[in-house]
């Protein structure tokens, strides 16, 4: 009789235990992230889409395999510059891309991109991790039911390859040209006719001359599209881009599922990214510069006359965006005041 009760309570035991185990695991299965992650760039083009498919790797490995972003090629989703209506509507639940690309559709992002005569690395993140910028960051974001995370950040870009050599202002006058952001307006301002267009778009348009001149980003990257095959005159600095941030977009309600670890775990991967890029991307560049050379391209450094010109640009164009919106007059203001009262130690504690 003892044996009988003991081989059924074990029975019992061990059926509990299963079904526990069953229950935890679709507990569990019902909290894990699967979300698609579109790119608006291409996973093998360097830090740009490298950047976003270490999102890929590092989500999985900080959290076990609980956290899984599939990245996803330009258009396998939704067109590269048309990720930000779909993270907003919820068609998909994230996206890598810098917020620079969302100008028509909120001015005021741009300044957490990049800024024509801008901070440097250091400076733009003390300004959006301890300076208030994350707050108004979120705050812009959301409005439109996403909630975007800084994920990544590189330094300064190169200034533009072009088939011709610049001597001055008036040489620009006339050009055709790929730009980006807020330095897009300043060229135009130099009277550039400037269009955005995504990373693969570009080499085409120039080699068929649908654009006479072109920027993208820093020789690394540049190197690797081509561009030196077509134009050989190559100009620093970027003025335009110093330094530039990159972000992941996730849709809110999809952000608000997440319970606290899940939320810290990727607000830490998306920590390690900015640090990873950051380091990564000073690190390739004079091996990148060598080769340009090699390859017969001219690096030319701008006049002190053509920085002056486009600075004077800049001025115009931040003071017409900030009389035409009010979030981006709220941010441009905020940041001018934080590097004004940052410059009380960037003058002190930086050799010039």
């Amino acid at each position: 009789m003892m044996k009988r009760l003991t081989k059924l309570a074990l029975a019992t035991g061990t059926a509990a235990a299963v079904m526990a185990g069953a229950f935890a695991g679709g507990a569990d299965a019902q909290d894990r992230v699967r979300w698609k992650m579109a790119s608006t760039y291409s996973g093998s083009l360097t830090q740009l889409g490298t950047l976003g498919k270490r999102i890929e790797d590092q989500a999985e490995a900080i959290s076990g395999g609980n956290i899984q972003i599939k990245f996803f090629e330009p258009g396998a989703l939704v067109p590269a510059l048309e990720v930000f209506d779909a993270v907003s509507t919820g068609a998909i639940q994230a996206a890598w891309s810098t917020p620079g690309y969302w100008a028509g559709k909120v001015p005021a992002l741009q300044l957490f991109a990049a800024v024509p005569f801008g901070p440097r690395a250091g400076e733009y993140m003390a300004w959006y991790y301890f300076g208030g910028g994350k707050e108004m960051f979120e705050e812009i974001y959301g409005r439109s039911n996403i909630h975007s995370i800084m994920c990544g950040i590189i330094a300064p870009e190169a200034s533009g390859w072009f088939r011709k050599e610049i001597n001055g202002p008036d040489d620009l006058k006339g050009l055709k040209m790929r730009f980006f952001g807020l330095g897009a307006k300043v060229m135009e301002k130099m009277g550039v006719s400037t269009q955005l267009l995504a990373g693969g778009d570009i080499f085409p348009a120039l080699e068929l001359g649908t654009i006479d001149a072109t920027e993208f980003s820093m020789p690394a990257i540049d190197l690797k599209l081509g561009f030196y095959q077509v134009a050989k005159h190559y100009y620093f600095p970027g003025w335009h881009q110093q330094s530039t941030f990159f972000d992941l977009m996730v849709n809110k309600d999809e952000w608000e599922k997440l319970d606290k670890t899940q939320k810290a775990q990727i607000e830490t991967m998306c920590g390690d990214n900015v640090r990873y890029g950051l380091a990564e991307g000073e690190a390739i560049q004079f091996a990148a510069l060598k080769e340009l050379k090699e390859k017969g391209v001219t690096i030319h450094k701008w006049s002190p006359e053509m920085l002056d010109a486009l600075k004077a640009a800049w001025i115009e164009v931040a003071a017409e965006q900030a009389a035409a919106d009010p979030d981006f007059k709220r941010v441009w203001e905020h940041l001018q005041a934080f590097r004004e009262n940052y410059k009380v130690w960037g003058d002190l504690g930086y050799l010039k």
